[in-house]
């Protein structure tokens, strides 16, 4: 391995183990906050809507934090995720119950704004960081590329599926202020790591980086875009309000049983991501290393898994429509959460993959700024739309909306160009030592 592939990896190594630990108080943040404000007597809906400007700052900061990573470099912006998530946490900490119930909820709503931004900082920094120091084979289709995007994506839903845990067993142990501050110190720790171990040289920077470059130029960033938002707004539609409602207001489930359950989902979600390239691959690569073939895998892939996915929830909102016994609801939802796990996991581990391939050069943290913010749109579309949807008429409304979603993501699917083949003259990001 050469001098610059070992730093590469070393790079690599950093930013995936901020990007970890990051991850992990983002899942028990959620959880902590979740249940505490359950506890206080808040209904669904309003448990949802404390989410919104988390969501809502998403959008925001994914647009513009592509930029600022272009201007200042991948380091700058993992550093100020990091830093930011600890003054959410600190300000959540500081939340005085003698404060009354709506300046609490004016409270948490802006702290909670802020670990948006701070979520999709550290996000978009980490993935923008493995088309900088990852090589890649021509000769593998972008299947190298591929597997440590799915590895990094995948170990991070596994991780946020553990920080759910993490965060009920704190507010348990600890109760909400202190399970918060021990978050955040164990947080300055990773951040203090990170100021040693992430290079300086990430990513690059680009002095003269205009801000209008902030909107996507290539067609296929910004088509992929669009499908990424309605995508993850099928998701969201009826996972954030809609499914954990129905759990324990319709089959009875606990609060424990119900967040156990959706932590379980997640860290198998997370793994079945890890895996996609296998799942995608495993008729072997298509023609590799030629430039006018590129990687149709890919690309099909992108509509297959999308065509395959609309019809789970279509299905379950047909089967919950004929208003079968409470027994068999618990066995459509169950079983088909499962099913749209596994195969929503493919889909999105190939958007990830597709979009560092799409990726030009000097504007990776432009594109991938772009397009995750296309993802934070929809999650704020589909967490929005979920209760509006459950409110006019459950569960079987709300996965009527994601099989919508998903069929507007396959037809934008269709058009999707074929990525590009790796270019074996393109020389590694250079880091340092």
């Amino acid at each position: 391995m050469t001098a610059a592939a070992r730093a590469g990896v070393r790079a690599y190594a950093a930013v995936t183990g901020a990007y970890w630990g990051f991850t992990l108080t983002d899942g028990a943040l959620r959880m902590l906050v979740l249940l505490h404000f359950n506890a206080l007597g808040y209904s669904p809906v309003e448990l949802a809507l404390l989410f919104v400007l988390y969501e809502a700052c998403g959008v925001v900061t994914n647009l513009v934090g592509g930029w600022v990573a272009t201007r200042f470099g991948l380091r700058a912006t993992l550093w100020s995720g990091l830093a930011l998530q600890i003054g959410a946490l600190l300000m959540l900490a500081s939340l005085d119950p003698a404060w009354g119930r709506e300046a609490g909820v004016i409270w948490a709503v802006l702290a909670q704004g802020l670990a948006g931004i701070a979520k999709d900082l550290t996000k978009m920094s980490a993935k923008s960081a493995i088309k900088a120091v990852v090589p890649d084979d021509p000769a593998s289709g972008g299947g190298l590329l591929f597997r440590w995007v799915a590895l990094l994506t995948g170990s991070k839903n596994a991780l946020k599926g553990v920080g759910f845990f993490l965060g009920g067993a704190l507010l348990g142990g600890l109760g909400f202020q202190g399970g918060l501050v021990v978050m955040a110190a164990g947080l300055g720790v990773v951040l203090m790591a990170a100021l040693v171990a992430v290079p300086a040289g990430l990513g690059g920077r680009a002095r003269k980086a205009p801000f209008r470059g902030i909107f996507a130029r290539n067609p296929a960033v910004n088509l992929l875009s669009a499908a990424r938002l309605f995508l993850f707004g099928a998701r969201d539609v009826w996972f954030v309000v809609g499914l954990p409602v129905f759990l324990h207001d319709g089959l009875g489930w606990s609060f424990a049983r119900t967040g156990g359950f959706m932590a379980v989902w997640t860290i198998g979600y997370g793994i079945v991501q890890a895996s996609a390239p296998a799942l995608v691959r495993r008729r072997g690569a298509p023609v590799a290393g030629d430039p006018a073939v590129g990687d149709p895998v890919a690309r099909d892939a992108a509509r297959i898994w999308a065509a395959v996915l609309a019809v789970i929830p279509a299905a379950m909102a047909a089967a919950l429509a004929g208003d079968p016994t409470l027994d068999m609801a618990a066995w459509i939802v169950v079983g088909g959460l499962l099913a749209f796990g596994v195969v929503f996991a493919i889909n999105s581990a190939v958007h990830s993959y597709l979009i560092l391939a799409y990726a030009e050069g000097d504007r990776i943290a432009l594109n991938v700024g772009f397009y995750y913010m296309a993802n934070a749109m929809g999650r704020l579309v589909g967490t929005l739309a979920s209760g509006l949807l459950f409110a006019a008429g459950g569960l079987a409304l709300c996965l009527a909306g994601s099989a919508v979603m998903v069929a507007l993501s396959f037809l934008i699917a269709l058009a999707l160009p074929v990525p590009p083949a790796a270019d074996p003259t393109a020389p590694l990001q250079d880091l340092p030592e």
